[in-house]
């Protein structure tokens, strides 16, 4: 996978594409992140569990640099289910809606055929597969002499 197709995405996403390269990597970075802020003494989980101290930095900055890549996933998700992507932000309900997109993107599967934002995930070609090539683009039509 190219390393910006990871931030911008476009058409559609299976679920098992979301998990292995969206869910799990931006998972395993968010654990291994909070990791290295407690063993640097930035913040510890006691004071982030009861709410007395935020993330430290190195959480903050992954936070911020895979945020792209989680918004674009989830979109392309919902894509699948022909879904819009305002359907994130039912993501800024608590609780309730965070366990709601996980559900509708993790768990639920997508349109078997093709919807408003592409094909099915499983009609794109393969790795190595050249995509069918796009017909010409029409000839510009002539314009009309000018009357003035």
């Amino acid at each position: 996978m190219d390393f910006w197709q990871w931030y911008v995405r476009r058409g559609r996403i299976d679920r098992s594409t979301w998990w292995l390269q969206y869910a799990l990597p931006i998972g395993v970075l968010s654990v291994l992140a909070l990791m290295a802020d407690v063993a640097l003494g930035n913040s510890s989980l006691e004071s982030i569990a009861m709410g007395e101290t935020g993330y430290g930095p190195i959480v903050t900055t992954i936070g911020l640099l895979v945020a792209p890549a989680s918004i674009s996933s989830g979109a392309t998700r919902l894509h699948d289910r022909g879904m819009s992507a305002w359907w994130l932000l039912i993501g800024l309900v608590p609780l309730f809606g965070q366990v709601a997109l996980l559900v509708i993107t993790g768990f639920l599967r997508g349109d078997g055929g093709p919807n408003r934002y592409g094909p099915p995930p499983s009609a794109a070609p393969a790795v190595g597969q050249q995509p069918q090539p796009r017909s010409e683009p029409a000839a510009e039509p002539e314009r009309p002499p000018y009357w003035g």
